[in-house]
């Protein structure tokens, strides 16, 4: 029990040495999170959104309508499936699967825990780990957006092909400034293992103000918080989630890449996108939420890090973060696809590759405390960007009256109707008008003497 509590924090040297049954455990452990994880995700989706919008919400399926999410999966098995006649039959078949998978396997190297002790075997609440895992879970997001492009090719329908697109597009946009902010981190950690990651959190950090040393938590997301408040963003757009969600928008692509599946198929892309972000919150914890370790006060419990606590406090971390994606579904508006776009390249890219470089300059000055310096630039610039994101847009001006426009114009640039809009008729119309009414006014006589 001593030793149990002296390695609490596994290393890369702790994987590879378990037996094939305790891996099974842990394999069918993450598998079985992912789906309790979506069915709870839905109701809890509803039940919020619902209370934010002053209405019940799911309340006659189960106790509090707990049962309401299985008894639409069922309802959703029992549809007929149906396949179009223009789809490619095995990608149409096959693209859903690859959503699910590649955001299940992202699951494998995050760290649920601590070394624990299960059936007197020595483990790690982790299915495994290596060296590259970050660059796992970024390969994982970014494969997952290919379900939802060959899904929407694969349809041979318009709206699904322009769902498909945008996802790409999405991917391609974001997933740059998501790999930005997970520089940060690593460069921080010195490593990309995340149980390593999660270790490097658990020191604390001393930040000198006027001579005074504040202990401040080794989390990231303090330390590191322009890269927290970009990654967290990244991840909303990573997912397909509101206001991201342009894949599947509903007011102009029907339901988007997913229009043409049915029954299991587009139970499964439903299923993908919770757990895609049940996933990307978990991941959001392990980098810059300390992963497992217990929020302050709880620290001061000697235990609160030891045993199978940590796994209480991983849970609750990412359900905040999942009550966080639902808060901007029942708040934002869905952005423009130009907003979107022009959000990704022009703010978060460059602010991302600003915060990267002064974090370096920081890093390479020898005597610094450079961590307390990153704190108290990096809090600043931190809320700076969100201060930035919620501020109202300034006032636009007034729209030109028409004259105004029309004076404006370069003269001799082309020509423009008159302002009352009054074209002049054809002189054709005109013609055959002319001819018509000599015999409309004789109908119109025989008419009145008949």
């Amino acid at each position: 029990m001593n030793a149990l509590n002296l390695a609490q924090d596994p290393t890369l040297a702790d994987f590879g040495h378990d037996p094939i049954w305790l891996v099974l455990i842990k394999v069918v452990f993450a598998f079985v999170f992912g789906l309790l994880a979506t069915l709870l995700g839905v109701w809890f989706e509803r039940r919020v959104v619902g209370y934010m919008q002053v209405r019940p919400g799911p309340n006659q399926v189960g106790p509090f309508g707990l049962l309401q999410t299985l008894a639409d999966g069922l309802k959703m098995a029992f549809k007929e499936d149906i396949l179009p006649k223009a789809a490619d039959k095995v990608v149409y078949f096959f693209a859903p699967t690859i959503s699910v998978i590649c955001a299940v396997t992202a699951l494998s190297v995050v760290p649920f825990g601590p070394m624990v002790s299960i059936f007197g075997h020595h483990t790690a609440l982790q299915v495994t780990d290596v060296p590259v895992a970050v660059l796992v879970l970024l390969a994982c997001s970014s494969m997952g957006i290919y379900g939802i492009v060959l899904g929407g090719w694969a349809s041979g329908s318009t709206y699904p092909l322009l769902g498909g697109l945008r996802s790409s597009a999405q991917m391609i946009s974001y997933e740059v400034a998501m790999g930005l902010s997970i520089v940060a981190v690593f460069m921080t950690a010195g490593t990309m293992s995340t149980s390593g990651i999660v270790a490097a959190q658990g020191d604390a950090t001393r930040l000198t103000i006027n001579g005074y040393e504040i202990p401040a938590p080794g989390w990231y997301a303090i330390l590191l918080l322009p890269s927290f408040i970009i990654f967290f963003i990244s991840t909303v757009g990573e997912t397909n989630r509101a206001p991201f969600d342009l894949p599947e928008a509903e007011s102009e692509l029907v339901a988007g890449f997913m229009t043409e599946y049915s029954s299991l198929k587009f139970a499964l892309f439903m299923l993908s996108e919770y757990v895609s972000m049940v996933t990307m919150s978990a991941v959001t914890t392990t980098l810059f939420l300390g992963g497992w370790r217990a929020p302050w006060p709880i620290t001061i419990w000697e235990g609160a890090n030891s045993g199978w606590w940590p796994m209480l406090w991983f849970f609750g971390k990412v359900i905040a973060l999942v009550f966080v994606f639902v808060w901007l579904r029942g708040t934002l508006p869905r952005l423009r696809y130009d907003q979107f776009m022009r959000f990704g390249w022009k703010v978060l890219l460059p602010i991302n590759l600003v915060w990267i470089l002064i974090l370096s300059g920081l890093r390479s000055i020898e005597g610094w405390d450079w961590k307390g310096k990153a704190i108290a630039v990096g809090i600043p610039a931190g809320l700076l960007l969100i201060g930035t994101l919620l501020w109202p847009n300034r006032r636009p001006k007034p729209k030109p009256t028409p004259q105004e426009e029309v004076d404006s114009r370069p003269h001799g640039s082309f020509p423009v109707p008159p302002m009352d809009l009054q074209v002049p008729p054809s002189p054709r119309i005109t013609r055959v008008v002319a001819e018509r009414e000599p015999a409309n006014i004789a109908a119109g006589s025989d008419s009145r003497e008949v």
